[in-house]
């Protein structure tokens, strides 16, 4: 039956050689309508034909080469192309500036602006602040307070990446030591300024309960009048 299958094939179509035909336990899988073999690029091809216009080596991909890893542009020009590009300036023939001695960058470094702080430096410190002291300061002292201590832990740690860098092996203690204290100083400022979020969440609340704090004030006011008419009361 797979050769009839074949056979008639070959007649019907007249395009194939028999000796191009499949072997005959392939038979089976030759049941489609003639129509298909004009789509098919080759005998035995599931690609459409229609591909045959494409060249071979063409990339279909715009994208492809593109990458901002690797900083490979793409392989074809863009609008701006015809455009020349600036040439980059020498050094040479850059304006000169001077240097700014209050720019803010210097707070990442020693007063005498070098990258390594010294033992000795780091060494001279006073103690943390106390809550009961950063009680008694305002909300700007405090403000101020927390972005001195920032900078400092900053500066630590531009020393202390610098000392690593050059594998100095001094200073690491006396660095760590430092900002230990101001770490304990920024707790305080967080721990008071808890206090105070607290405290106003406090007296929100009583607020919208209606409480008054001159409504208490004047009552306390009557009674200490009441008792001054009527004479001292006997409390035992």
């Amino acid at each position: 039956m797979h050769r009839q299958s074949i056979a008639r094939l070959a007649r019907q179509s007249g395009a194939f050689p028999l000796a191009e035909l499949p072997p005959p336990y392939l038979a089976p899988s030759l049941h489609f309508p003639l129509n298909r073999l004009s789509v098919q690029s080759s005998n035995f091809s599931s690609t459409a034909a229609t591909t045959k216009n494409y060249t071979k080596d063409r990339d279909l991909n715009k994208s492809r080469g593109v990458s901002a890893i690797h900083r490979t542009g793409p392989r074809f020009r863009l609008g701006v192309s015809k455009y020349p590009l600036p040439t980059p300036v020498a050094p040479e023939k850059l304006e000169k500036r001077d240097a700014t001695p209050n720019h803010g960058l210097w707070g990442f470094f020693p007063p005498d602006h070098t990258a390594l702080s010294t033992p000795s430096y780091d060494v001279a410190h006073g103690r943390s602040w106390s809550i009961q002291e950063l009680r008694e300061k305002s909300w700007e002292d405090l403000h101020s307070l927390w972005w001195i201590c920032l900078k400092e832990r900053n500066r630590i740690a531009t020393s202390s990446m610098e000392r690593k860098r050059l594998k100095a092996g001094y200073g690491k203690w006396e660095a760590q030591q430092r900002a230990a204290v101001i770490r304990v100083t920024q707790k305080g400022i967080q721990h008071v300024l808890r206090e105070r979020w607290y405290a106003w969440e406090d007296a929100r609340r009583l607020y919208k309960s209606g409480y008054r704090p001159q409504d208490a004030n004047e009552e306390v006011i009557d009674e200490t009048v009441e008792e001054s008419q009527e004479g001292p009361v006997d409390r035992a």
